[in-house]
């Protein structure tokens, strides 16, 4: 099955969608809202559709829209993680890339697991609970992708007075179907993998050496996963090589695959812009450079097409651009991250040796700050994917709306527990505030159950959800 093409990405059916949807008719685009108002989700020609608005009257229009479906399912909560770089050693040679096998302007290195523990300890001290394991696609030789599983059980094993890791997301090469059941069995969240582009002819020619250059055995990856068993997937294009419509319609033909074959779609859509590069001329000249608005409407579309998706915003992106799409239906964020390995433990901003350069430096304290002060919650939890609701589980909470019964009062009781145990005083005076005029906004179950998980937080009781 996974030797074949991958036919379910189908480029004429995206040029017919994107050519029929050209020049659309304002009554049109409010048909199109409209449905997606309703929050079940979009097809292949509406989101053709969609892509085309320029009018700002229009824009506006999709801008509120995808903030009403936001906010009606997500509320106020952005769910924070950081990456962490374990390895920058690669077999590819990808030509946007800082990480390809013949950059030599980079120190490549896989840090050993004592390393990798101490990397974990400053995250934890720091106030995280989420890590998105990344590594560059090849491994120490002696130990192959058991290096993967180790690294996955050393990040759950360090524990110290301010706490744990909770949840293990992981960002590495495509596996096997036995090797996802492994990596299953080692207690990962997510198995996330970007497809860079879904435009064969692009992706052959900026793929020109080692294992990623087969499209086939990448774009079949999650297919290869959802069969062993992993049922929260992450997906995402690389913004910049091709054109930003083709890739969003070819992303929901992806999606919708998986829906068809899992009956569930990817937990998560990644929206990475390309960023400069340690020599990548490509990767600070994209060939295909995608603007502000633009960006900000594919958020936008992403969030009105598949409502109950996470959407993750990195730290490629700057404070502005961040805060600017938390409205348009970003869901997760990255915060105080570093993109090479063992970069946690190092005072540089931006180190040579990094994948690509960040747009926002702040610390985990600082984004959280500026987080709350817009009166957003930023939540650590964790709760669904050690209570069992995930993929479809997951999906059957969320549609009618039950899910946020758990999510925002873990939301807050995650984030009461960062506030006492590591927040600056600036920042505990204003999230603490922001607490309260969340609780006193709730009503009925969910208030009582805030309240409740709020208040063992004071009493000094910490991870407490439910």
């Amino acid at each position: 099955m996974y030797n074949v093409p991958a036919d379910f990405i189908n480029e004429a059916k995206i040029w017919e969608a994107l050519e029929q949807n050209k020049n659309p008719e304002p009554a049109q685009i409010k048909e199109v809202l409209a449905k997606a108002a309703e929050m079940k989700g979009l097809n292949l020609n509406d989101v053709a559709l969609l892509t085309a608005i320029n009018d700002p009257e229009m824009m506006a229009e999709l801008f509120n829209t995808a903030n009403t479906v936001k906010e009606t399912i997500y509320g106020k909560r952005l769910v924070l993680f950081a990456p962490l770089y374990v390895s920058n050693l690669c077999k590819n040679e990808c030509l946007y890339c800082a990480f390809r096998a013949s950059n030599k302007g980079i120190v490549r290195h896989a840090l050993s697991q004592e390393e990798i523990a101490k990397e974990v300890e400053i995250l934890i001290n720091q106030g995280h609970k989420r890590v998105l394991l990344v590594a560059g696609e090849s491994y120490p030789e002696q130990d192959g992708f058991q290096y993967v599983l180790d690294a996955i059980k050393t990040v759950y094993s360090v524990k110290n007075e301010h706490g744990e890791i909770r949840r293990v997301n992981i960002n590495v090469a495509p596996l096997t179907v036995e090797e996802f059941k492994q990596a299953k069995d080692a207690n990962i969240g997510t198995y996330q993998i970007f497809q860079e582009t879904y435009h064969r002819e692009t992706y052959k020619k900026v793929h020109v050496g080692g294992k990623k250059r087969d499209y086939n055995w990448r774009t079949w990856a999650l297919h290869r996963a959802m069969e062993a068993g992993i049922d929260d997937v992450g997906i995402g294009v690389l913004l910049g090589l091709f054109d930003y419509r083709f890739e969003l319609l070819a992303t929901m033909q992806h999606i919708f695959e998986l829906e068809d074959k899992f009956g569930v779609g990817p937990h998560t859509i990644s929206v990475p812009r390309m960023e400069p590069a340690t020599n990548s001329d490509m990767a600070s000249h994209p060939p295909f450079p995608v603007s502000d608005i633009d960006f900000r409407k594919m958020v936008a579309i992403l969030r009105l097409a598949v409502p109950y998706t996470g959407i993750i915003m990195s730290t490629r992106e700057t404070a502005k651009m961040r805060r600017d799409t938390f409205a348009l239906g970003v869901s997760q964020i990255s915060a105080g991250s570093k993109t090479n390995p063992g970069g946690y433990g190092e005072t540089s901003e931006d180190d040579p040796s990094s994948q690509f350069s960040l747009g926002d430096h702040r610390p985990l304290d600082e984004v959280i700050r500026d987080v709350a002060s817009m009166g957003y919650i930023p939540s650590f939890c964790t709760a669904c994917y050690r209570m069992g609701r995930t993929g479809q589980d997951f999906m059957d909470l969320a549609k009618p709306g039950d899910i946020r019964l758990h999510c925002a009062p873990n939301g807050l009781s995650s984030f009461k527990e960062y506030l006492q145990n590591y927040a600056s005083p600036e920042t505990r005076e204003i999230g603490d505030e922001l607490i309260r005029e969340t609780i006193a906004g709730m009503s009925g179950i969910a208030k009582q159950r805030a309240e409740k998980l709020v208040n063992r937080v004071k009493a000094g009781r910490d991870d407490v959800y439910c």
